[in-house]
């Protein structure tokens, strides 16, 4: 099967899960004998440079921004694209502040999501002529349901059929400016007719998508996130040292700052002095202030030299951060689609303690390597850590069980087969289709 995802980039600098998760899907969709051609846009695809070097990034952040607010740079020549599209660029936007923030792209992703009626009609075009020319594909798979304005012109134009993820795009949608969010909301509903097939992160997920796109009647296919056990090696949590990690880009929205405080109030508890706290995920310049107030907190409270700040959040970087750690949270605010990082720790045997909220409840029942908490207040959760820390016996449990849980329900290689029967299933209707009609 010839297989095209499309795939937003995040640029490399934090821990974007959906890029990750994407990402992995490829890998294991390879494995298996498919041949798969990864489609960036916006920025480069995090930590996967390498596997992209004779493909576009199509949608290029800055020419994209610069056309959406000034139309004279709609008819720049080529060789001008070209420059702002260079990757050393694109990457350079990828560090600017809210360059992966919903807040101010408004009318940006509305246009995006107009298509062909859009602003970025010409870049559309491009890109859909570029796979007419370079691809031969089966079908065609978009990351998030915020590029559905893709769909219409690739199915018209490659007449194979589209499925598209559901991914935490409620959290893009939700920050924005009511009447904005709510014609966003709506345009998604009209796009999602040219889609023959959503795949949902998770149960919760695509409950939530079928109520907020009103895609009740479209086929909606739960299929879990996973990752593949044998990448990640397995240390009882009890043989290392009591050490809580938090993995995701440190932000106010995933609740690192829950997180830290929470980690104070323990640290004034008799018999956890020796507890210590390693935080990874990478930021962008527009938390730069956010982290300054944490580490000025912990200062404050004279902890930072309990607190690893770990930089290094890619490959073996991620893999020395797992090795450190013995229990984990992310306590996101508003909870998640899903959370690939939830995979990976539990598949190294770190128990993760979550707020109740999203789809957490839904992977720490499933997986019963970990606990969840609420309200998501850090003396709360300081509890659950306390709780868990207090019996070697618990911990021992809960890191034998998450290790468990993975192999049994969040293994990439079973979801993937999840994904292909979709994708064969969307083919034969579109022949059956096409059979029927001549």
């Amino acid at each position: 099967m010839n297989i095209i995802q499309i795939i937003p980039g995040s640029g490399g600098s934090f821990y974007c899960g959906n890029c990750l998760r994407d990402s992995k899907f490829v890998e294991a969709l390879r494995k298996k004998g498919h041949q798969v051609v990864k489609i960036p846009m916006y920025l480069p695809i995090y930590a996967d440079e390498h596997d992209l070097t004779d493909i576009p990034v199509f949608y290029g952040a800055i020419s994209i921004y610069l056309k959406q607010l000034f139309p004279i740079f709609r008819k720049a020549p080529a060789w001008f694209d070209k420059l702002l599209n260079a990757r050393p660029l694109l990457k350079l936007a990828a560090s600017m502040a809210g360059s992966t923030n919903a807040k101010g792209l408004d009318d940006m992703t509305i246009s995006m999501l107009m298509g062909e009626e859009g602003k970025q009609q010409e870049e559309l075009d491009r890109m859909v002529d570029w796979i007419a020319e370079h691809c031969q594909p089966d079908v065609i798979h978009i990351s998030n349901a915020l590029l559905l304005g893709l769909a219409h012109r690739i199915r018209e134009k490659t007449a194979v059929p589209v499925v598209c993820s559901l991914q935490d795009e409620d959290v893009w949608v939700d920050v924005m400016q009511p009447g904005s969010r709510e014609r966003v909301w709506q345009l998604m509903r009209e796009k999602a007719a040219h889609v023959d097939a959503f795949i949902a992160v998770s149960h919760y997920f695509a409950g939530v998508m079928k109520e907020k796109m009103g895609i009740g009647g479209h086929p909606v296919y739960p299929v879990y996130l996973g990752v593949d056990p044998q990448e990640y090696p397995f240390r009882l949590a009890t043989e290392k040292p009591r050490t809580i990690g938090y993995i995701s880009r440190m932000c106010y929205e995933n609740g690192l700052d829950i997180a830290v405080d929470a980690f104070i109030l323990m640290q004034r508890m008799r018999g956890f002095e020796n507890v210590t706290l390693c935080i990874t995920g990478g930021s962008t310049p527009a938390d730069s202030r956010y982290i300054s107030g944490i580490k000025k907190r912990l200062r404050k409270a004279g902890l930072e030299n309990k607190v690893d700040f770990h930089d290094d959040f890619e490959g073996k970087g991620r893999q020395e951060f797992f090795s450190k750690v013995a229990l984990a949270s992310v306590p996101v605010r508003n909870g998640e689609a899903f959370g690939i990082y939830l995979t990976e720790l539990m598949a190294c045997g770190i128990p993760i303690v979550q707020p109740a909220l999203g789809a957490f409840p839904e992977i720490v029942e499933k997986s019963e390597g970990g606990m969840v908490y609420s309200p998501n207040h850090p003396d709360v959760l300081a509890k659950e850590w306390i709780k868990v820390l207090s019996s070697p016996e618990k911990l021992a449990e809960l890191s034998l069980q998450a290790r468990k849980g993975v192999e049994q329900y969040f293994d990439i290689s079973v979801h993937t087969e999840e994904m292909i029967q979709v994708y064969q299933q969307v083919i034969a209707e579109k022949k059956n289709y096409v059979t029927a009609s001549e």
